[in-house]
């Protein structure tokens, strides 16, 4: 068996060494595993992390390897830059800030080896302000509820993959918390463990909680994607129906007051009968489009990559990207 840690990082210099020394502390003692090896993806920082990044790869060549996107294109980007370059049957994933602990990757791995193919941490404990663990409980409820995948923490980047997962499942936007999501509408099994989660003890956190609300727009991205990508006919025609629905009640209550003589021009509601019904042909059209569409183009893999390797440095794993 071979591992691969990828580990995004934004404004992180400080930690890294200290991460690359605990990894490789933690992972001498886990069996059966022929090669270990760290990718790093510097996702556009504006401090050193680069810097360290290529040094610690020049150093340990065997063990890191450093690539870098021109700017800071998110989380998401970064991952699927390090999903990319990993070389390893599993995958894991961990943030650069210390706060998870490179001693839980045996565990990860001896539950992939009880057959499941994604396996999720869990910070039952988290060290952060409750300014970011209340809106994360309410989120990852609201996320479970919508989704149907019962876990209590989508937000934690420590996560193990078997390889064919990330084969499959491609990442833009702020998808990266939703993996288990797409993973088990892919047929993936899926478990999840706590895990120990530590205090930051270097630099800021780089998220508000501007990332729930872009987190709930991309769950409704997700349903469309999970429940209705093969058959958008049902989405778009089943809201086209109850839009119908609810303008041809509205007319036709209109209708019977204008027939006891009641006038009913120039009243709102009318107006929005009348454009409700129009919506509702417009979308039960588009809906009958898109299912002609499907049937009749080749499927494609509607995420595309955001990034593209272009020069090396004096180390071949040491890229820009």
């Amino acid at each position: 068996m071979q591992v691969s840690v990828v580990i995004p990082a934004y404004n992180e210099e400080e930690t890294l060494g200290i991460l690359v020394d605990r990894i490789r502390d933690s992972t001498e003692s886990i069996p059966n595993v022929s090669r270990w090896e760290i990718v790093f993806v510097d996702d556009g920082s504006s401090d050193g992390t680069w810097a360290t990044m290529r040094t610690l790869a020049e150093l340990q060549p065997a063990l890191v390897k450093a690539f870098r996107l021109r700017r800071n294109f998110g989380k998401a980007a970064a991952l699927d830059l390090g999903f990319q370059a990993a070389t390893g049957d599993i995958i894991m994933t961990m943030d650069a800030d210390l706060q998870d602990d490179p001693k839980e990757i045996g565990r990860f791995l001896d539950k992939l080896n009880e057959g499941y193919d994604l396996v999720s941490g869990w910070k039952e404990k988290r060290n952060d302000p409750l300014s970011k663990t209340l809106p994360s409980k309410l989120f990852n409820k609201v996320t479970s509820w919508m989704s149907g995948v019962d876990l209590h923490d989508f937000n934690c980047g420590f996560k193990a993959y078997r390889r064919g997962v990330i084969e499959n499942v491609r990442l833009y936007g702020e998808l990266h918390r939703y993996v288990p999501v797409l993973a088990r509408d892919l047929g993936y099994r899926i478990a999840e463990i706590a895990v120990e989660h530590h205090p930051r003890e270097h630099g800021v956190s780089k998220y508000g909680l501007e990332r729930y609300v872009r987190g709930l727009i991309d769950l409704i991205t997700i349903l469309a994607i999970t429940r209705f990508f093969r058959r958008p006919g049902h989405l778009l025609g089943g809201l086209g129906v109850l839009f119908g629905v609810v303008g041809f009640v509205i007319l036709g209550i209109l209708a019977v007051q204008w027939f006891l003589g009641h006038p009913i021009d120039g009243r709102p509601l009318f107006f929005l009968g009348v454009l409700l019904t129009i919506f509702s042909v417009q979308m039960v059209s588009i809906g009958v489009l898109a299912e002609l569409m499907i049937r009749t183009s080749p499927h494609e893999d509607p995420m595309a990559s955001v990034a593209e390797r272009t020069d090396s440095t004096t180390n071949p794993e040491v890229r820009q990207t």
